[in-house]
């Protein structure tokens, strides 16, 4: 399979990759040229202009979108639906807001351009060895993309959801829910730092990743984070950065009715934090860095 592939940050370059290993070939853009010639080493294609990548592409054509979600998804979706054909097929995989990717599926819609969403999990690590796929799409899936879905997912990783905006949807929920998640082991090792007894973060950390009830990728990335930065975490951030994905859940919740106490809370911690710094937030800041590369130090 061909696939235009458009944007190559930390998650796109990763994927592209993988996809290169799995046979595909791949068109690429990138805004800046150091990742578009890293990727060309690895047997992509690639070229100086998005019209560029357009034409170079077969038809019917598949372009995979990895951009920050906003206003640069939308305005690459709004040049791409003036330069492709009925028939080609754009997929939006930033964690776009859902509302709007219903309002992209009925821009494309009406030029006859397929559409789905793709939220993506898993951290750049994610995208490179297999990640968590959460797709979804106003109509029936070909076999071709079925199995690009299938080919970025790790085993058993991937799953369909119909209706335009769903896979962006479900991505959005994934990550109110980290949000609390991080919140209560931030706030645990917390505790525990302050205990009277003199606890090993680290050790605490690895035990109980192995086979308790809590054990999990988080908890095993905070043990990674106090293997390379000490429990003290002293070159990690107290204050805690935040994305769209969180505040969208918040308000989505609200505008459903359904309390979301401890993921709103969660949410005012981040933007507290900015003014009232913590070892919970430096462990909040750790897992962000362990698992999205994002910058947490000082």
């Amino acid at each position: 399979m061909q696939l235009g592939y458009i944007g190559l940050g930390k998650m796109g370059k990763n994927m592209v990759l993988r996809l290169l290993e799995k046979g595909y070939g791949i068109v690429a853009w990138n805004r800046s040229p150091e990742p578009r010639e890293e990727v060309a080493r690895a047997g992509a294609a690639t070229t100086e202009t998005v019209a560029d990548l357009v034409k170079a592409l077969k038809t019917p054509r598949t372009i995979w979108l990895m951009l920050p979600a906003g206003e640069v998804t939308h305005a690459m979706i709004e040049q791409l639906a003036g330069l492709l054909s009925a028939g080609d097929t754009i997929i939006d995989g930033s964690n776009n807001f859902y509302k709007n990717t219903v309002e992209h599926a009925a821009l494309l819609k009406k030029k006859q351009i397929h559409f789905f969403d793709a939220g993506i999990s898993g951290g750049p690590s994610g995208a490179r060895n297999g990640a968590c796929v959460m797709a979804g799409g106003d109509e029936q899936l070909s076999s071709e993309i079925n199995q690009l879905f299938t080919d970025v997912a790790a085993p058993d990783a991937y799953r369909f959801f119909p209706g335009a905006g769903a896979g962006h949807f479900v991505k959005m929920v994934h990550n109110g829910i980290e949000y609390g998640m991080m919140q209560a082991i931030g706030e645990g090792f917390e505790v525990m730092k302050h205990a009277p007894f003199q606890l090993d973060l680290a050790q605490v950390a690895q035990l109980y990743n192995q086979g308790s009830v809590i054990e999990s990728r988080l908890v095993g990335w905070l043990a990674k984070a106090y293997q390379e930065h000490g429990q003290d975490l002293a070159s990690i951030s107290g204050s805690v950065k935040h994305s769209g994905e969180g505040q969208w859940t918040v308000e989505t919740a609200k505008e459903l009715g359904i309390p979301v106490e401890i993921i709103e809370r969660s949410l005012q911690f981040r933007i507290d934090s900015t003014k009232k710094p913590s070892y919970t937030g430096k462990v909040v800041s750790a897992l962000r860095g362990q698992f999205g590369g994002h910058e947490v130090k000082e």
